[in-house]
Formats: C-alpha cells, structure tokens, sequence
C-alpha cells in the first residue's frame, strides 16, 4: 500500500511540477528499468531478487530490455533451492542488451545476458504470432514500459534457463522434430536433453519441419507414423553428440560420433555427409541453450539401412512383388544393390496388363533393364529428353544400348507408354519412380509416336490406308533392323512450303510414298560410331551420306543436317533430320 501511495504520490507531483522558466514545459523524470520495476506494486518479489544478487546497480546503467515476471509468476516456481549465482543467471535470462519495444521483437531468437558453465551467452525464443511468447513459456502481457535506459515488459511467467528440448517445442519450425521425439511412449529423448546432467551438455542438428517432409518422400512414407520405430530411434540418435557444446567456431573437420551413427563434417561449408554419403546443409547455427547448443539442419541425418538400396525399395514395396520376383529371378538383386542408378518401378498392377510368359529368360532381363538408367535422376532433373537404358538391342549383334524417351508436358511420361505415379524414392544408391505400365522394347515407330517432334512424320505414315510403314517398322523380323531418317516438324513445313502444298494432304500419294521410303534404310542399324560417307541405298532412291559433316543430300542435290543422332530401338536406329529428303523429280 505504501508503495502504490508513494508511485500515484510521485505521478501527481510530477504532473503539476512546471518550471514558469524559458517555456514552461513540465519537467518529466524517467525511472530506470529497475525504478519502474521497484515501483510496481506487483514486482515485489523480482525487486528483491535483483537487490540480493546486486542487479539493481546493473539496471540502472547502460541500456537494457527486460521481461519482467509479476509476483504471481514467481509464485508458480521453488527458486529456494538455487544458489545466488543460479538465481543471478536467471534473472539475466530475462534481460537482454538494448532497448527493444514489442514492434522490434520478430520471430526468431535473440541474445539474453545469462550464460552457460563455457560462459556462451544464452538465446531466447522469441514468437509474435500471437502477441509475444517468449521460450514457448512466458507471454508477455503489458508491454513498452518506458524506462530513461531501456523498455520493460511484464511477463506472465519467470524464463527459467532453457534445454535444448525448450528451443524444439518453443519453435514452430521443429514441429515435426518434436513430434518425432515423442512419438513413442519408450522414447527418453525429452527428458535427456532437457537434462543439466551427464552426459550434457548436447550438441544438437535439429532438422526444420520442411526436412521431415523431404524425408517421409525419400522413404516413400506418407506420415511419421509409418517410420519403423527402431528406425527413428537410430535416426533421431544421429543428430545428437553428447558431452560437448560445438558451436560454429568450435567445429572441425572429421568424422564426429553421435549418439547413433558417426557423421561426417565439412566445418569450412557447414555441411554435414551422413551414413548413406547424402549431404546436408547447416543452415542456422549457434542456439545456445543452458545445456547445449543447437544447429538447425535442411535435411533429416539418416543413419545406415535406413535409407534403403534401389532393389530394397522396391522388394519391401506391397504394389511391387512381380517386379521384385522378376528382378530376383534374372539375377539382377545384386546389381541394383551398387552402383548408381534411377529404376522405373512398375507396379504389380502394370504387370498384370502384359503377358511377358513366352519371354525367354534372356529377354524378359532386357525388358527388365529397360527399366533402369545409370546414375540419379531426380524428377527436377527430367525434361523432355532421350536417355540410353541399361537394355540393348540384340537385332544387329552390336548390343547398342536402346533410348528412352521422356517427356514431361504433363507429368512424366515414358515412350509414351508408361507414366511415373510416385516419384523421387531416393535410395542410397540412386533413386525409384513408380510407373503405370511396363516399359517393353521399343521399335522405331515407338520413338515417332512417343516424341512429339515428330507428330508430322507419324502423320504422313499413316495417311494412306494402304501405307504399310507402321506394320513395317514395328517388326522385328527382316528387312529389320532399320535405319530411319527422321524428319521433324518443322522439316515437313518447310517442305509444304518449297513444293507449294498447303497441308500434307495435298501431297500426292504416289509422292508422299516414295519420299517416306527415301528415308529409310534396310537391314542395317547404322549409328553414329558405325556411319561412313558415301552412296546409300533406301526403300526408295538413294542418297549420299557425308559422315564427317553429318549431312544427307537426296537425289536433288539437296542437304539435309542430322540434328538428332542414335535414337536407339530394339530393331532400329533413328536420326532426327532438319530436311526433308525428296526422291528425284
């Protein structure tokens, strides 16, 4: 009572002082920071705190913010058992260096005063999103008391010193973290890191909630939920080195040893390299808590087998038993356990749409890595685009590896047959896409009908019912293999231009006929290691190859530039051309 009669009784006297000198402008005094919290009826128990550990002095010098617990907030901790420097620390966690009123204060964490046993200063968590929680423990609630050295605001609730286990639950951004570190009723992880006992202090790489996401796809997992619990355990080990605070200055190259499975450190670039050789980025660094310290990673640690082999993907998949079976029973297990590669994984549904029981062993294994492209191919990675598989063509006894064609006009579509369903399962040693069908062995007409490059050509085969080429180019049998000269679209406007004919239909049959067959080679698969200059025979007249140069003039004298070498199908080679070739006129 006789402080709240001395505070309305200063008020008072300062609202009727006024100085009949110079302006006569009232004069105004300010309290420190520490004045107004002595002079506030419901901070009588941090007044006295202050006074015992001498921090009064300190508040009324150099410039400060602090948040200031009422009475009632201490009333809801014991802090009888602390020792004066304790109590001290404590308090200083409510004080940092500055004057920040509340529309200074964002999201994201701040220095306080308080330090921990290495004398590292001690962050606060600060979150705006409604009003201002600080630590996930405290709200304030009255803010921007003005003092003559700084701000204070009045908080509902002492800061006591923060755990790593604080920063994980007063941040948004580790929601998926903490969920992880709860999930299981055996799971200890709170309590130790929440813990001031050996074996702290904890070195923590804390994985935002984005990296979560990033991971649940690269397992091929639709919620945490799903992750084996020995396997989140071991995953959740390895992001914790304990009995040491690494701060940023304090990291060094090597290997580091964690709780679960060493990692790797590239101290100069911030990055760590896990079990399974993937790379994660430091992005934040240097969240001191009391009893360690805290670097916030891009990607979630995973500890050896979690992330699993191409092949072990796909065996432990429900929806791809065929394709494992099949793997398994052409000896490509052990294949698809090294080296890199990006498979395309037809479901068990996609077998079930083709008969593959009159393959020979030999052939259902091509079929099988026609599948399969060597190194890792993300789905950012893919554009429309041609890539060799690990299939050959056995037609022409060279074994050239055949082609797929992708395109991603609207999803990502293979030869024009088969559709990836889920993509971007990283393996440790490359990465699985899910596909609708099965991929089986092209032939030339695949790449013509598959590429919209060239629409036109497929057009110009097939106008005539009596046009056999589709048939023809299909087979597998003789006059395969073939060597196809592929004019694109824009080649076959050009042409309609140069022969005066408005649209492909009005050229006449007889002419479209023996310009198509101008432009195709029989029985020979000739690419671009085995091409020679010189006079060719086609289906229809010939023509004159210039390999060093990679041109084709047609019996007119005309050149045609070969744009697009070695498409490779099961019974022929395609070259995509810039002209089309005319039969002599």
């Amino acid at each position: 009572m006789i402080k709240r009669i001395l505070l309305l009784f200063s008020i008072i006297l300062l609202a009727s002082c006024s100085d009949d000198d110079d302006a006569g402008q009232p004069v105004v005094e300010e309290f420190t920071t520490f004045e107004t919290i002595a002079n506030s009826p419901d901070h009588e128990m941090l007044e006295q705190a202050l006074i015992d550990t001498g921090l009064d002095q300190v508040l009324n010098s150099d410039t400060f913010t602090v948040f200031a617990p009422t009475d009632a907030a201490f009333a809801n901790i014991d802090v009888s058992g602390l020792s004066t420097n304790e109590l001290k620390n404590i308090l200083l966690n409510h004080v940092i260096t500055g004057a920040a009123m509340s529309t200074d204060l964002t999201n994201g964490y701040i220095d306080t005063n308080a330090k921990n046993s290495d004398d590292d200063i001690i962050n606060m968590h600060v979150s705006t999103d409604g009003g201002v929680t600080l630590n996930g423990m405290s709200s304030v609630i009255t803010a921007d008391v003005t003092a003559s050295n700084g701000v204070v605001h009045i908080v509902d609730e002492v800061i006591t010193i923060p755990s790593v286990a604080t920063f994980a639950t007063a941040d948004n951004n580790f929601t998926g973290l903490v969920a992880a570190l709860t999930r299981e009723s055996s799971f200890t992880f709170v309590d130790v890191l929440s813990s001031t006992d050996v074996p702290a202090p904890f070195t923590v790489f804390a994985p935002t909630n984005a990296a979560f996401s990033d991971f649940l796809d690269e397992l091929g997992l639709s919620s945490l939920a799903d992750v084996p619990t020995s396997a989140l355990e071991a995953t959740l080990n390895s992001h914790v080195i304990a009995g040491a605070n690494v701060r940023s200055e304090d990291l060094t190259d090597g290997t580091v040893n964690t709780l679960g499975d060493p990692i790797e450190i590239d101290a100069e670039n911030a990055v760590i390299t896990d079990q399974n050789g993937r790379m994660i980025n430091i992005t934040v660094t240097d969240v001191q808590a009391g009893n360690g310290v805290i670097h916030v990673i891009d990607k979630v640690i995973a500890p050896d087998n979690v992330i699993e082999t191409t092949y072990e993907i796909i065996s432990e998949s429900p929806d791809h038993t065929v394709l494992a079976q099949a793997l398994m029973d052409a000896d490509l297990v052990s294949a698809l356990n090294s080296d890199e590669f990006t498979v395309f994984a037809p479901t068990d549904a996609a077998f079930g749409n083709i008969d593959i029981s009159g393959l020979s062993a030999e052939e259902v294994k091509n079929v099988l890595m026609n599948h399969v492209v060597a190194g890792t191919n993300m789905s950012a990675d893919l554009s429309n685009m041609y890539v060799n598989t690990l299939a050959t063509e056995t037609i022409s006894g060279d074994a050239n590896n055949l082609s797929l064609y992708i395109n991603i006009d609207s999803g990502v579509m293979l030869n024009g047959m088969s559709t990836v369903t889920v993509a971007d399962l990283e393996a440790t040693n490359g990465v699985v896409h899910v596909v609708d069908e099965v991929i089986t062995i092209p032939d030339v007409t695949t790449f013509a009908t598959a590429d919209p490059n060239f629409s036109i050509l497929v057009d110009a085969l097939t106008r005539e019912s009596s046009f056999t080429y589709v048939n023809t180019l299909s087979s597998f049998d003789s006059p395969a293999p073939f060597t196809v000269f592929a004019p694109t679209n824009d080649a076959f406007v050009d042409v309609l231009g140069e022969l005066n004919f408005a649209s492909l239909n009005d050229i006449p049959t007889a002419t479209l006929e023996a310009t198509l067959n101008t432009h195709v080679v029989a029985g020979a698969n000739v690419t671009s290691n085995t091409i020679s200059s010189g006079v060719v025979s086609t289906l229809g007249d010939d023509i004159t190859l210039d390999a060093a140069g990679g041109t084709i003039e047609d019996p007119n004298g005309r050149t045609s530039t070969i744009v697009k070498f070695d498409v490779q199908a099961g019974n022929g080679v395609i070259h995509a051309i810039d002209t089309v070739l005319l039969p002599e006129l």
